[in-house]
């Protein structure tokens, strides 16, 4: 069964690469690719998806760099993370759903759910405006600093030994991870969360990986699509996060491994916080 599902996995990325490159093309020959920034957003890539292998979601690092160093417009962040970090996530999930054993059950039902969240929230996201964007950014930034704050100071639950959610604890499960999955597609990453719903429902902190890692690539490579068929994503960051971001999750699974991101997490809530106040603030200078 964990055959077959990195085989749909592999397949489902390969799709998503065909549309992708498809509409790259036809936008290379429209004259609207400029590759000038190539290695800056390949840098940026790296770093967001290396330490996203480590446990620290690559959404709430990649927004902050695309927001601050002014990479992008605002209003394709979110299309932007969701294209730029699947395949990067793709080979995540291959390494950890390979090496940690989970219930199969319990880790297919988890991932459904959170991709059917991410294409109804992929449907809707992509149509709004900037200044609605810039708010839903600010808020998910706003989440993503609280739910790493409250692990800081050991609020979330630890987690316990179970490697399988059944009975009211998977329904809980599954109803939170398809509201994880369209929320992922306004910036909110699905590690924090997620992880956090698992530790609640007991089961054990290493599983957390292969859940989480699974769903966020099924359900990005589904929000993926739309965005890219919609066209609401900067088509100059995929193929460098893409490259750079597969190098730094490859890095960080099999030859770091373990950091000590502590401190790295309090600076990463400052400047979480702090963009998500530029964003609330570019929201305000939008409305006027």
């Amino acid at each position: 069964m964990v055959k077959i599902l990195l085989i749909i996995l592999v397949i489902f990325a390969l799709y998503f690469l065909l549309v992708f490159f498809k509409d790259y093309v036809q936008r290379l020959k429209d004259k609207e690719v400029d590759n000038k920034k190539f290695f800056i957003f390949g840098i940026t890539g790296f770093i967001a998806n290396f330490f996203d292998t480590l446990g620290i979601g690559s959404f709430a690092i990649l927004t902050t760099l695309l927001k601050n160093l002014k990479l992008t417009e605002d209003r394709l962040i979110p299309g932007t993370l969701n294209v730029a970090c699947s395949i990067p996530v793709v080979v995540e999930s291959l390494i950890f759903i390979t090496i940690v054993k989970v219930n199969v059950f319990t880790l297919v039902s988890m991932i459904i759910s959170a991709t059917i969240g991410a294409i109804l929230g992929a449907s809707f996201i992509s149509k709004l405006n900037e200044r609605k964007i810039q708010i839903g950014m600010g808020s998910a930034l706003l989440i993503v600093a609280f739910i790493m704050f409250s692990g800081q100071i050991n609020l979330m639950p630890s987690g316990g030994n179970a490697t399988e959610l059944t009975g009211i604890r998977l329904v809980i499960g599954l109803i939170g991870n398809f509201i994880f999955g369209a929320l992922m597609t306004v910036g909110i990453g699905i590690y924090a969360p997620c992880m956090a719903l698992v530790f609640a429902l007991g089961m054990s902190p290493r599983v957390t990986f292969p859940v989480m890692m699974g769903s966020c690539a099924f359900l990005e490579i589904a929000a993926s699509i739309k965005f890219v068929k919609e066209k609401s994503y900067d088509i100059r960051v995929p193929i460098p996060t893409m490259i750079f971001g597969s190098i730094g999750v490859i890095i960080a699974a099999y030859i770091v491994k373990t950091l000590p991101v502590f401190i790295l997490k309090w600076v990463l809530i400052v400047v979480i916080v702090y963009t998500s106040i530029i964003m609330f603030r570019s929201s305000k200078h939008n409305s006027k």
